[in-house]
């Protein structure tokens, strides 16, 4: 059974209705299983049901891990924006020794002496008024990781149809195996009756020698049919990324000789429930939100920005020092003046007290230095090289693109669909077709059995008989389940879960 790649594209929930879904991985960080844990699982069951397969596949997909770091990636994106809104605060710490001539950092004067300095500063700022970036720079981001959320999405669905239509391809191989060999049953019963009628003479030994030319064309039926299986089985190993030398069974699915009543909805309501619910469609939409938020984030830029700064700062320096009076005095002759009555020379003197110069000790330093600020910074763009009516450009086409992407998204998703329903209509028609041939060359088959018993025809009309229906029945294996599987994927256009 084929389905075209361009319906599988689309087709990507079809197992996951079907089959306890399992949501898809969006939590940053978390590991997700090698391909050993998936051979593992494929070595130590030897039965494996439809889900157990996609579990695999999931488990060891790349492209699914990729998606899975783009929505970390994208969930880390938007972390960082909300952030963004925040205060920032910077501490920034200097310890330094200069030798020779330098500068005192207290007195800011120049002296000739190895000095150890120390600086301490606390800086923080908040963005008061950007143009509105922070905050649509929030949404833009959020719209951004539900986008990659629902790409991961079809990413994951893509993983389980692809599984589901191999494993649907094991089970065909497998009846049809099975038809076969009930061929050569048939041909091998016959061919014991013609061996004793032919010992007993009632029938010529030409019907022997057709009954087992057409036994050992049975025989490369059924190596033709084991052939398929086995390359089915490869395509499904392959499919859950495990290497093929595995030994496992897959359980069957019950699927029952399908309906031939007309499908009830038309082109556009499979068209118009699948716009809705794909989770390409949303991601696609997703993205062109996205894309035209990042536009206003652009013009952002032509604004001014006004944010409030603050400062906390202190010093230290082994040059600092302050007098400390030592107790004692010193005289010192200012001048002199006359004595009024003897007419001598009397001296005026002055009394000075004595200091000493001691240094001022580390935390005494820091709390006397310890200066606070506060401050309104406005930047207003007035010319910057046109970056920001280049960057505004560059939203608008990300926007233009991020549109044409959706409406192109949309135009597969109808063509995918008229493809589809067309298929279906094709299948229905091969399988009512093929199940009236199959009941008229039973009959044929049976007169043909019945006359060749009673020796009216050659073994050479029973074997045409015979070869047409074995054809047929298996023709009506294939039909089946490519009708069956075109139906479900109807369904799942109409958001249906996938039963059989």
């Amino acid at each position: 059974m084929h389905v075209s790649t361009s319906t599988i594209g689309l087709l990507t929930g079809l197992a996951l209705t079907a089959l306890s879904p399992v949501s898809a991985q969006t939590t940053p960080g978390v590991a997700t299983p090698g391909v050993a844990t998936s051979e593992s699982a494929v070595k130590t069951s030897g039965r494996l049901n439809l889900q157990q397969c996609i579990d695999i596949a999931r488990q060891n997909n790349i492209q699914l891990r990729q998606g899975q770091l783009t929505v970390a990636n994208a969930d880390l994106q938007l972390r960082q924006s909300r952030l963004n809104k925040l205060p920032t605060a910077v501490f920034q710490g200097n310890q330094s020794i200069n030798g020779g001539r330098s500068i005192n950092p207290q007195s800011n004067e120049f002296v000739q002496q190895t000095i150890n300095s120390s600086s301490f500063q606390l800086n923080t700022s908040v963005t008061i008024y950007n143009g509105g970036v922070l905050q649509a720079s929030i949404q833009r981001d959020n719209l951004a990781l539900q986008a990659s959320e629902q790409e991961l999405q079809a990413t994951q669905n893509n993983v389980a149809l692809t599984v589901a239509q191999n494993y649907l391809n094991v089970l065909t191989g497998t009846e049809q195996l099975a038809v076969a060999q009930r061929q050569a049953d048939v041909t091998r019963a016959q061919l014991d009756r013609t061996q004793r009628l032919v010992t007993a003479g009632s029938a010529p030994e030409a019907n022997l020698f057709e009954l087992r030319a057409t036994l050992a064309s049975n025989d490369v039926d059924i190596i033709n049919a084991q052939n398929t299986l086995d390359l089915a089985r490869v395509a499904l190993l392959q499919a859950m990324n495990v290497p093929i030398d595995q030994a496992f069974e897959v359980e069957p699915i019950n699927v029952p000789d399908p309906g031939l009543d007309p499908y009830t909805a038309s082109v556009q309501q499979l068209y118009d429930v699948a716009a809705t619910n794909l989770p390409e469609v949303k991601g696609a939409d997703l993205r062109v939100k996205s894309a035209n938020v990042g536009v206003q984030v652009a013009k952002g830029g032509l604004y001014p920005t006004l944010s409030l700064n603050g400062n906390l700062s202190t010093i230290y320096s082994s040059a600092a020092s302050t007098l400390i009076a030592t107790g004692s005095s010193t005289q010192t002759t200012v001048g002199f003046t006359t004595d009024p009555v003897t007419g001598t020379s009397i001296p005026i003197y002055t009394t000075t007290p004595d200091y000493s110069r001691a240094g001022i000790n580390y935390g005494t330093q820091l709390r006397n230095n310890f200066s606070q600020s506060a401050s309104l910074f406005l930047r207003v763009p007035i010319f910057q090289g046109n970056l920001s009516r280049n960057r505004i450009t560059t939203a608008k086409i990300q926007q233009q693109t991020a549109e044409l992407t959706a409406q192109n998204t949309r135009l597969q998703l109808r063509q995918q669909i008229e493809t589809a329903y067309t298929n279906m209509k094709a299948g229905a028609n091969r399988f009512r077709a093929t199940q009236a041939q199959v009941a008229s060359l039973e009959r044929a088959f049976q007169v043909a059995e019945s006359r060749l018993n009673a020796g009216a025809i050659n073994a050479t009309d029973y074997s045409i008989a015979k070869t047409n229906l074995d054809r047929a029945r298996a023709s009506l294996v294939q039909a089946k389940y490519d009708y069956v599987f075109r139906t479900k994927i109807l369904d799942y256009y109409q958001n249906k879960p996938l039963t059989f």
